[in-house]
């Protein structure tokens, strides 16, 4: 299933305001500039992350009809929108996140609950009736502004990822998470090499140039 093409618009200028800080600006200049931003409201889409989910889908196309899916960490609901969309009514998309404010996505199974808790695979598994076939994580710790700590914290979400996902994907099954430039860590990435037939780093279009992101791409689970 291809995404549609982008509805181009014109560029707005941001009226200078006093009391704002440069770096606001410059954060609200490219938001109202961003034609990944505008097309999410065109398309309903809860943030421009959903674009880099269908971007990778495009490519590889493991979101099909009729599968069950997992989002950790899933707040706003982008990739939780994008998954729905794709594997249809007879599908199941099962979403996780720990933020109480959180509304959760209409047709997903939306679970408030932190991933990393020891019941959240027993919950999981009572949500899909059993294992699923994709794991995705875009999440994301806040950053410090301290690269090499920034590193550390977001592998770390990448290494719990993992050990969820290990535990519930059927054989055969896929499992996506965010990483930072240089990719997973050797440690994770030799252990995931050895589960999956194929793996590789991937960086969607949408994903901004100055961004460090990727993402780590496992496709043929196998069960050990």
């Amino acid at each position: 299933m291809k995404s549609k093409p982008f509805v181009r618009g014109l560029t707005t200028k941001l009226k200078k305001k006093k009391g704002r800080k440069l770096s606001s600006t410059t954060w609200l200049s490219r938001q109202l500039n961003d034609p990944y931003v505008r097309e999410a409201g065109v398309r309903g889409y809860k943030s421009r992350a959903a674009f880099k989910l269908i971007e990778m889908d495009d490519r590889f196309q493991f979101l099909r009809q009729g599968l069950r899916v997992v989002d950790l960490g899933a707040a706003p609901g982008g990739w939780t929108q994008v998954a729905l969309e794709r594997v249809g009514t007879n599908g199941k998309v099962i979403s996780l996140d720990k933020q109480e404010e959180w509304d959760g996505v209409p047709g997903a199974v939306c679970i408030k609950m932190d991933f990393t808790f020891d019941s959240a695979i027993e919950e999981l598994l009572k949500a899909s009736n059993g294992t699923v076939d994709i794991v995705l994580s875009d999440m994301a710790a806040s950053s410090t502004g301290h690269a090499k700590t920034d590193h550390l914290r977001i592998m770390g979400l990448a290494e719990h990822a993992w050990d969820f996902a290990s535990q519930i994907l059927s054989p055969k099954g896929v499992f996506i998470c965010k990483v930072l430039q240089g990719g997973a860590e050797d440690t994770l990435l030799k252990e995931i090499k050895k589960s999956f037939v194929n793996v590789k780093h991937v960086k969607p279009p949408s994903s901004r140039k100055d961004s460090s992101e990727m993402y780590l791409f496992a496709e043929g689970f196998k069960k050990l």
